[in-house]
């Protein structure tokens, strides 16, 4: 009797816990919403293509293979909203979406400073679901920003407050639609803006030059090998100009999978155009350090949270 008595007690404590697992993320993010309201640009259908997750105690931690992009908003308790707001693109080397460390993390980060926070699920390029796999990603990153800005009264937004971040890859991303969000490539449902008003850039890669690129994300978007004029299209320090958003940016100097001289030419060629930057780098930290958890880079947070408030996207809080 007694054991059957322990029994009901721990299953009941278990049903309560899973209860609270599933509702807890609810709360924290608000709604996930399908990219593309009608039919996705360019788009192959592919039966045997379908996206995979790799969850870890109930937490999705990386998505690959993403058919159907989407939108998973956070947003910041109503007290504390600035009418700013953050679209997130996670890295993966453009093969997959650490969705978890790079995405519904950092939202969650940016939504207790006040600011509503967008994660990205976008399209991994792969020739067997579009027919241009070098502009499939950022399709579904000029598309969200223009989602964003035309629903911002929704939400409380401010329409000229809406930033970019991006990590690794999806630092690249970032940087592609900060140089390229004029690009035609596909024909719009309006005529809102896909420039974000400013970009926080995380160990991004930014070149697609043989010297100093990511491979893995080069053989992934642009091919095993490309032409001299398709590098150079997505070197991103290439093309900017005095309109590219003003920019925050961080790296480690002992970065070996993106080396470090990917952001120092992006903010070189930021300052020749005379826009906003600010460039942190560290002596540790390696890669792929998320929103920091050792050396000096645990508290970019604090120094990119600086800079958002400089450039007039928090509110000033009280210590």
């Amino acid at each position: 009797m007694k054991n059957k008595i322990i029994l009901k007690t721990s299953s009941y404590a278990i049903l309560v816990l899973l209860i609270l697992g599933i509702h807890l993320p609810i709360h924290a993010q608000d709604q996930v919403i399908p990219l593309w309201e009608e039919a996705i640009p360019d788009a192959i259908y592919d039966s045997n293509y379908q996206e995979k997750e790799t969850s870890q105690e109930g937490v999705v931690q990386n998505s690959t293979k993403v058919v159907t992009p989407t939108l998973s908003i956070f947003l910041p308790n109503k007290s504390s909203s600035n009418g700013s707001s953050v679209l997130i693109f996670p890295g993966g080397g453009y093969s997959h979406l650490a969705i978890d460390k790079e995405g519904t993390k950092v939202a969650r980060w940016l939504s207790t400073i006040g600011i509503t926070a967008f994660v990205l699920k976008y399209r991994l390029p792969n020739d067997h679901i579009m027919k241009n796999k070098t502009i499939g990603p950022l399709q579904d990153a000029q598309e969200a920003m223009r989602y964003i800005r035309r629903n911002a009264k929704k939400w409380n937004l401010n329409k000229d407050k809406i930033g970019v971040i991006g990590f690794s890859a999806g630092g690249h991303l970032a940087a592609t639609l900060c140089t390229h969000y004029n690009d035609i490539l596909y024909q719009a449902s309006d005529t809102f803006s896909s420039r974000p008003d400013f970009s926080i850039l995380i160990y991004p890669v930014i070149s697609m030059n043989n010297e100093i690129t990511h491979k893995g994300s080069q053989n992934n978007l642009l091919g095993v090998s490309p032409s001299v004029s398709l590098i150079d299209k997505f070197s991103n320090e290439q093309h900017v100009n005095s309109e590219t958003p003003p920019t925050f940016i961080i790296h480690a100097t002992d970065d070996l999978v993106v080396p470090v001289e990917n952001s120092i030419n992006y903010y070189l060629a930021l300052k020749k155009n005379k826009v906003p930057a600010e460039l942190h780098l560290y002596e540790k930290g390696g890669h792929g350090f998320g929103l920091g958890v050792k050396d000096t880079s645990q508290y970019w947070t604090k120094d990119c949270e600086n800079w958002l408030r400089s450039q007039f996207y928090l509110k000033d809080l009280v210590e």
